[in-house]
């Protein structure tokens, strides 16, 4: 669990007063820390193990468990593509290959040029929108792979600007 980025640990401090000493802040202290830093750090799971009194094996267990924790950074738009069964049923699968041919990435990577991310989830929850994906807050559905491929293309063309 170690890697050779080092992170600014003070900016764990606030959280870390707050939520530290609370039993069963675990998850919160997670989530807190990875808005700040994007993604969770291997030293921040050390600092936020020592704050909190638990083996940095039981933190990197939590963090690995819940898929709303990212290991890695992630690019400046992060993908979620749904894979649940409505979404599979109704062609999520051509449309996850036509994302990552467009991006040149597979599930869990991120774009050369750092734009995008792409990560399978199980469950959107919006079903009667099948197929799906959120892209950052947006959520966009009855996709097809050349629709999918046109936001993509869509939102590249915003960044450029």
């Amino acid at each position: 669990m170690c890697d050779c980025a080092k992170s600014d640990l003070t900016l764990l401090d606030g959280i870390l007063a707050e939520y530290a000493s609370v039993r069963g802040s675990l998850i919160t202290i997670l989530q807190k820390a990875q808005d700040v830093y994007g993604y969770l750090p291997t030293d921040v799971l050390y600092r936020v193990a020592q704050a909190t009194g638990n083996t940095p094996a039981k933190v990197m267990g939590v963090a690995t468990f819940y898929t709303q924790f990212r290991l890695t950074p992630v690019g400046k738009h992060l993908i979620m593509l749904c894979k649940g069964t409505a979404c599979h049923v109704n062609g999520a699968d051509a449309v996850e290959k036509a994302i990552c041919e467009e991006l040149k990435i597979k599930d869990g990577e991120t774009s050369e040029d750092g734009l995008f991310s792409l990560k399978t989830v199980a469950c959107l929850g919006c079903c009667s929108l099948s197929p799906v994906m959120m892209i950052d807050e947006d959520t966009y559905g009855s996709l097809t792979p050349t629709k999918a491929v046109e936001i993509i293309r869509n939102i590249r063309k915003e960044a450029a600007v």
